[in-house]
Parts: C-alpha cells; sequence; structure tokens
C-alpha cells in the first residue's frame, strides 16, 4: 500500500496528503533494557538466563548449607566437628591454624617483627598516592632498594655485620626522612631538600653546590643512628621457622621486585649490537624459559651446593629466591622486548635528533612509552609468580600451601583438607584480584592521553 492518499479537491486536482504516522515505539532505559539486551532478547536468550540461574541458586544453596547453615565454628579437635555435624564444613581447624597459615612457624613471641615490618612497608609506601607530595620515584625507589634490609633484620635477626649495620641505620634514616618530606609538603608545600638547603646558608650559593648539605645531613643522620641502635639486637630466627602466608609474601615480593629491572636489563642486552653481550643474555633468557620453575628450583637447592666448596653451605630459603628471580626476569624479559619493539622507529630517530646518547633515549624516551604499553602483561606476570610461589613446597619449605598440607597432619586435625584449601583459594584471589584492579587503575591513568 502507498504511504498516501489521492482524494480529488475542488479544482478538479489530485491533492496528495501524507497518511499519519504512527507513534515511534517506546524506547526502555535503564536497567529493564539492559535485561532485554543482554539476557531476555530472545527465548533462546531466556532459557539460558533461567537455567543459569537454576544451577547458580543449586550451587549456592549447596555451598551455603555446607559451609554456613550445617558448618562447625568452634571445636577442640576434627572428630568433634565429625560428631556434631558430620556433612557440614568444620572451620573450627582453620580458626586454630589460622596463625600459622599466616606466619608458619614462627615464634609466637616474635610475630610482632613480621606486623612491623609490613606496618612499615605500608606507611612507607603510602606517600606515593599523596597527591601534594614530590619526589614519589625517590619514595618508590627507596621502598623497593632500601626497606629490604630493614625488613630482613626484622625477620632474621641476630648479630649484624658492619654492612647490615650501614643499612639497617639508612633504612631507618630514609624512613624518617621520607616522612619528614611528606609532612613539609602537605602542611608547607616545602619539600626536606630545601628546608635543609635553606637552614645550611646554602640557598645563595650556586645550585651545584646544593647537594652538599644534603648529602652531609644524610650522612651524619646515618651516623647517629648507627650509634643509637649499637646495643639493639633481636633474637636470631632461623629461616626454617619461617613460613606460610609471610613467606609466600617474602618471595614473591622479592621476585617481583627483582623481575622488572632483570628483564629491562636483559632485554636490552638482547637487542644489544655487542656480540658478547647479546648472546649471554640470550642464552640466559632461553635457558630459563625452556625449563619450569620446578626444575629450576630443584638444581638451585640440590645440584648447586654440589659446586660449592667443601664446607660452604647456602641457604635454601636464598637458593630458591635467587631462583625464582632469574626465572621471573627472563620471562619478564621478553615481556619488555615486546613493549619496546612496540614503539616507532620514529621515536628513536627523533631523540638522535636532539642529541640524546643511547641511555638517555631508552630512560627519557621510549622505556617509559614502552612500560606504559606492557602494564597488562607486567601485571600478568607477577600474578603467575605470586601464584607459582607454591612451588617452593617442593623443596621443603613451609610456603602458605605447605602449611595448608600440615593441617591434615595434626593428629588432632588429621584428614582436614577442604577448608584449609578453601581459606588459601580466598587468600590467593585477595592478592591477584587486587593487582588486578591496580593494574586496570594503572591503565586508566597512564593511558588518558592515548583516548581517541
Amino acid at each position: 500500500m502507498s504511504d498516501v492518499t489521492a482524494p480529488r479537491g475542488k479544482s478538479g486536482l489530485l491533492e496528495f496528503k501524507p497518511k499519519p504516522s504512527m507513534p515511534p515505539p517506546v524506547k526502555t532505559t535503564g536497567v529493564i533494557a539492559w535485561l532485554r539486551a543482554n539476557l531476555f532478547g530472545s527465548w533462546l536468550d531466556t532459557f539460558m538466563t533461567i537455567l543459569g540461574l537454576y544451577v547458580l541458586y543449586v550451587i549456592l544453596s549447596g555451598v551455603y548449607h555446607w559451609g554456613v547453615e550445617t558448618a562447625v565454628w568452634q571445636a577442640e579437635t576434627r572428630r568433634v566437628c565429625l560428631d556434631t555435624s558430620p556433612y557440614g564444613a568444620c572451620w573450627a581447624g582453620v580458626f586454630v591454624w589460622f596463625e600459622r597459615f599466616i606466619y608458619g612457624r614462627y615464634p609466637s613471641e616474635e610475630i610482632w617483627r613480621v606486623n612491623l615490618s609490613w606496618v612499615l612497608f605500608a606507611a612507607w609506601m603510602a606517600p606515593v598516592w599523596f597527591p601534594r607530595v614530590t619526589y614519589k620515584v625517590f619514595i618508590g625507589l627507596s621502598a623497593v632498594l632500601i626497606y629490604p634490609f630493614l625488613a630482613g633484620y626484622l625477620y632474621l635477626g641476630g648479630e649484624r655485620g658492619w654492612f647490615m649495620e650501614v643499612m639497617v641505620a639508612v633504612a631507618i634514616v630514609s624512613f624518617i626522612a621520607c616522612w619528614a618530606h611528606v609532612l613539609l609538603c602537605l602542611g608547607f608545600s616545602r619539600n626536606l631538600g630545601d628546608i635543609l638547603i635553606r637552614l645550611s646558608g646554602f640557598s645563595s650559593r650556586p645550585e651545584a653546590q646544593h647537594k652538599y648539605p644534603v648529602i652531609g645531613s644524610g650522612l651524619l643522620a646515618v651516623i647517629v643512628v648507627m650509634v643509637a641502635i649499637q646495643a639493639w639486637e633481636l633474637p636470631y630466627m632461623s629461616t626454617n621457622k619461617w613460613g606460610g602466608l609471610f613467606l609466600t609474601l617474602v618471595i614473591s615480593g622479592i621476585g617481583i621486585a627483582s623481575a622488572l629491572p632483570i628483564g629491562i636489563f636483559a632485554a636490552l642486552g638482547r637487542r644489544s649490537k655487542m656480540p658478547v653481550i647479546r648472546v649471554f643474555t640470550t642464552v640466559y633468557i632461553e635457558l630459563f624459559r625452556s625449563v619450569p620453575l620446578i626444575t629450576v628450583l630443584f638444581m638451585a637447592t640440590t645440584m648447586f651446593p654440589l659446586f660449592l666448596p667443601e664446607g660452604m653451605v647456602f641457604n635454601k630459603l636464598g637458593s630458591a629466591i635467587v631462583a625464582v628471580c632469574l626465572f621471573s626476569g627472563a620471562y619478564m624479559a621478553e615481556t619488555v622486548r615486546g613493549g619496546l619493539q612496540a614503539i616507532p622507529r620514529g621515536q628513536y630517530e627523533a631523540s638522535a635528533a636532539l642529541g640524546h646518547g643511547y641511555w638517555q633515549t631508552m630512560g627519557l624516551i621510549v622505556m617509559p612509552q614502552a612500560l606504559k604499553l606492557m602494564i597488562p602483561n607486567i601485571v600478568g606476570s607477577f600474578i603467575g609468580l605470586f601464584k607459582d610461589t607454591t612451588l617452593v613446597a617442593i623443596i621443603g619449605l613451609y610456603d602458605l600451601l605447605g602449611m595448608i598440607e600440615a593441617v591434615s597432619q595434626d593428629p588432632k586435625w588429621i584428614g582436614l583438607h577442604s577448608e584449609p584449601l578453601m581459606a588459601a583459594a580466598l587468600m590467593y584471589f585477595v592478592g591477584c584480584f587486587a593487582m588486578s584492579r591496580y593494574s586496570m587503575h594503572l591503565e586508566k591513568t597512564l593511558g588518558q592521553g592515548d583516548q581517541r
């Protein structure tokens, strides 16, 4: 049918009048529109949605019945749990062993040392997220490079050699200087360096001499702290007592902190024009990428000590950490190399036109752009490394998974498997999900200029 009618007018001519159009359909918005578009768009979508909701209901109701409704929350042994509720979860065992899950076999009276180290690290990194604080790069680098010495002594204790004496004092001074700088930035919009330069009277001198009062103040503070902590000594704690989530965080934290620097230098070495460096880094990368991590751990803890001089013993935990660092660094090198290849050649040529050398080009032009592109892969490698640390249980280290397995060997809780494994899964999920969300935050923050 035609959309118009053609009646005859008074003049005899045909008059064309359009038919009244139908009103446009009302568009639904909000939740109803989303549900219709994604869940109930057709009969098949509706059927699959209902089926999925039914399956989800069955699973969640079963988990709730097992884990909450019929669960036992307080008991002295697993036998008591079975007598109270034969088919319910026995969370009492998890609560009894929870401290061991976190700290391993670390003595209860010394756990404050581990907690203090975590609080110090959180306080050290917190200024990085304060908007008005300057020199955030130096704060972050000091936390990564200097904090481990203070944390290592808190964990290990014992007598300090001259090197550890100096590094512990440097770490304490760095932490105090960090927060003094933060307070000055937040309260007076000034930084610690400017205050030291002004107090020393060097503000009127050439700028090249402004570093001397800062360095001198730092050295003086280190000497004062070294004298103050001379009599401070913590009881020695063997690494055999380290375990649980604490050990997992130590191994994965050191591996994550060292993976990126190792990967950057290995990737640059593999792209180098110097044959010796290129061959050495290529062999290192391909060797560690060609074998599983468990093989590297066994070689580091079993085969490597055979090549050491007689009487020289290398710590098992130290061997495992070195193996994890080298393994993760090799994988990170290929991630970095892929990011470097994504940078257009024109960036290198533009940097050369400005008179920059190789290291200036890499540090100021190429590497910042490449790292921004590599954020998803880098964080993915970190998440994988965090989970792969469970393999150290194979070589006799009681990390989180090792302590989970130790529950079932306790005569009071023998046979308790599901509940501790669910607790461990929740801990790993929280850690991995936090890294994933922070990765997305970094992508959004650093990639705003790339939105089109």
